[in-house]
């Protein structure tokens, strides 16, 4: 028994030495300019993936080709980035206003521009985070086209298997398939990748799209096309950065623009003096949990008032979202879209212009119009970003010559989270957040407590939490360790520690806010990585997401008013 501890404890060390080398590795090619993901320079960076063999990545140091991690990758990386041979991440440089088209990501808010066959640029203006994301799925990209060229490469030379041949056919005259057609390329790709016929078939719904049903096949061919080209020439991929994204990175330069855009509403409004609650949390939760009841009463069922909420997280009811919105925006709630580069829009609510005796809270009589509390709720942040957002937002606001101190009497944040011990929808409540790969960490006064959450109908736990480099780096080994070592850590994320390093610096060492500001932290769980099948790669939350955010939620409004 002694000996297999020391074993899982050398595993744990071995995961944490890798991911300070991927993370040194990243540093320094970021500086370098430019890298061959596939070459030598790229080499440190796919060792320590390898050695790592993140849960996110499942079976990545296996001969089989992982397929949960390659749509989850995918889904956030633009569409054709398989086709591109040179990858340039940029600042934002002014793409958006030439006649390139923005690609999106589905799962990740970042513009992406298909320059020609050839290259992809990707904007990145949410720090070194984004950059870190970015390297490490494209890392995981490149590895498993190499081993879909190991599969299909007959000899060193350029020759293929049959299999291949069939899929090269079917890609490269766009050629649209029947129905059993499709089972029969399948079929051949489940050999290719190694997989089993069910296994693939899934992946290639999943990836499918309306108007390119077989997209899966174009991205398997593109990725060990590139990979063959790569093997049997001297035609490497390559990853560019920018000259402006490398001057401009770790300067704030979009979280400034950011703050001084709201701080701008909140002057035109009046609301510079006012109370200000700031909530980091997604967009539709507070205003919904203020206004959707007083708009929508007949659609809560059963006195459930997450019957409701549930439905307005329903894609389908987009004329009910748009009544909560167009009411909300004539009784006190003001939308500010970002256009500075950060992504992370923001609403501003003055609850002088709420009917609060329509509402299901109360706020205190006593209390002055110019006493009554403003919330900003701004959008998720991303890693160092939250830093970033947040140590920009409580500066002090110049205009005039006239310095204006706002007025922070709380922050709170929201957010999903990795739990180490429960499942997909529990709640999170932090007590501190433990930087992981440094000796820093943050314990605060939390003012959400564990048993304010009696009988809400979700699980709860309580305790530290680790804020992670990056979430697809955490394999089971380095998270056991921080669950079972006397940390006693609860879950893992990426923002925590970012934004209580700024709320600390503004209130204790700046004196840009009070000291006495109040600090509320909650997260509920997207997903165990310490269970088989739990991962982010296995797929959202749904609807078990949608009561713990508005319990959440609830509890927050609860304290402000």
């Amino acid at each position: 028994m002694e000996q297999s501890k020391i074993k899982g404890r050398t595993r744990a060390q071995e995961s944490s030495n890798a991911i300070e080398r991927l993370y040194i590795s990243m540093r320094h090619l970021f500086s370098r300019g430019f890298y061959k993901p596939m070459g030598i320079s790229g080499d440190a960076l796919r060792q320590a993936l390898l050695v790592l063999r993140p849960e996110i990545y499942g079976s990545i140091a296996e001969e089989k080709v992982e397929l949960n991690g390659l749509i989850y990758v995918i889904e956030r990386l633009p569409v054709g980035i398989e086709e591109c041979r040179f990858i340039n991440l940029t600042a934002e440089e002014g793409y958006s206003k030439s006649h390139f088209k923005a690609i999106i990501p589905p799962k990740r808010r970042r513009n992406c521009f298909r320059i020609d066959k050839d290259q992809m640029n990707i904007e990145v203006t949410r720090g070194r985070s984004e950059i870190y994301d970015i390297l490490t799925h494209l890392t995981f990209l490149f590895i498993e086209s190499h081993k879909i060229a190991d599969k299909v490469l007959i000899n060193e030379d350029t020759d293929t298997n049959r299999e291949w041949k069939k899929l090269e056919e079917i890609v490269l005259h766009n050629k649209k398939l029947s129905r059993d057609e499709r089972d029969i390329m399948l079929a051949h790709m489940a050999s290719v990748l190694g997989r089993t016929f069910e296994e693939t078939h899934r992946v290639h719904t999943v990836l499918g799209e309306n108007n390119n049903p077989d997209r899966f096949f174009q991205i398997i061919y593109w990725l060990g096309h590139l990979a063959i080209t790569e093997k049997t020439s001297n035609l490497k991929r390559a990853i560019t950065f920018s000259p402006v994204l490398r001057e401009r990175i770790g300067h704030h330069i979009y979280g400034e623009i950011w703050a001084n855009n709201i701080k701008k509403v909140l002057e035109e409004k009046n609301l510079l003096d006012r109370p200000i609650h700031i909530i980091s949390a997604n967009m539709h939760s507070v205003m919904n949990s203020i206004y959707a009841p007083v708009v929508l009463p007949k659609q809560i069922k059963n006195n459930d008032i997450i019957s409701l909420f549930e439905l307005l997280s329903n894609d389908a009811n987009e004329d009910l979202r748009k009544q909560v919105e167009d009411y909300a925006s004539e009784n006190g709630l003001t939308y500010i879209k970002d256009t500075s580069g950060t992504i992370i829009n923001v609403q501003v609510i003055d609850t002088e212009k709420i009917d609060f005796s329509k509402t299901r809270y109360t706020l205190d009589n006593s209390l002055q119009n110019d006493e009554k509390p403003v919330i900003i709720v701004m959008d998720y942040a991303f890693g160092e970003q939250a830093y970033e957002t947040m140590d920009e937002l409580l500066k002090p606001y110049k205009n005039n010559r006239k310095i204006h101190h706002l007025n922070v009497e709380s922050v709170s944040i929201m957010g999903k989270a990795g739990i180490l011990e429960g499942g997909k929808g529990d709640i999170m409540i932090p007590s501190s957040h433990v930087f992981e790969g440094t000796a820093d960490n943050y314990p605060f006064k939390n003012q959400l407590k564990k048993k304010l959450f009696d009988g809400c109908g979700v699980a709860v736990c309580s305790g530290a939490m680790v804020t992670v480099l990056g979430t697809s780096l955490q394999n089971k080994d380095i998270l056991k360790f921080f669950q079972g070592s006397t940390w006693k850590v609860i879950g893992l994320e990426m923002e925590g520690a970012h934004y209580q390093k700024a709320i600390q610096a503004a209130s204790k060492i700046r004196g840009n806010i009070s000291n006495k500001v109040k600090v509320r932290y909650a997260y509920y769980a997207s997903d165990n990585p310490l269970e088989t099948g739990s991962t982010l790669a296995s797929g959202g939350l749904g609807t078990t997401g949608v009561r713990p955010t508005y319990v959440i939620t609830e509890k927050i409004l609860e304290q402000i008013f």
